[in-house]
């Protein structure tokens, strides 16, 4: 495919909703995750939701990986899929977790010493570079959506890495605190 020639107006306007969605998207969850439960619906069962969110991350993962194998086999149509498959799974989790986190308590981690370490290494890692990884997926998807493949290139050096890293420690949180959660 012949490679985009947009401008930097062209790209303006896209580049503020990314970065409004960036700051927004964040913003939305700790409000939601901090601040009053009164978004709380009332007798919703959300017990199941961690699970589907840790086979959503899982999920994620796998394509992140496919998606990497595609693109060194030069396979665009395959990459596309994976990383457009992996970028619906990851905003069907974002919204599962979001419910979830909105109407059900938090689950205190029970593991003690180097475990407990470990587990809030990688939990604050992951939450951290969560919120990194938003403006840098949409910036590589609107890049490739617009056939800036230069710059696509540019920024998923970064952002693959990260969103791979993000998948990968949102399963392991998981499966650390599966067995505290109340059943």
């Amino acid at each position: 495919m012949k490679e985009s020639t947009l401008n930097a107006s062209q790209n303006r306007k896209p580049m503020w909703v990314i970065g409004i969605l960036s700051v927004a998207i964040p913003l939305v969850v700790a409000f939601l995750l901090f601040g009053s439960k009164a978004t709380r619906i009332e007798g919703l069962n959300v017990s199941l939701l961690p699970h589907l969110n840790a086979i959503l991350n899982s999920a994620t993962f796998v394509c992140l990986l496919a998606g990497g194998l595609f693109i060194r086999q030069k396979n665009i149509a395959y990459h596309r899929a994976a990383m457009t498959t992996a970028f619906v799974l990851s905003s069907v989790f974002l919204v599962s977790y979001v419910i979830y986190h909105n109407n059900a308590d938090s689950t205190p981690y029970g593991g003690e010493g180097i475990l407990r370490t470990i587990y809030f290494f990688i939990l604050i890692t992951h939450i951290l570079l969560a919120m990194v990884v938003v403006p840098l997926v949409l910036m590589a998807l609107y890049y490739a959506w617009t056939q800036q493949i230069s710059r696509h290139k540019k920024i998923v050096k970064w952002t693959y890495p990260v969103w791979v890293y993000v998948a990968a420690t949102g399963v392991l949180v998981y499966w650390m605190i599966s067995p505290y959660y109340v059943h």
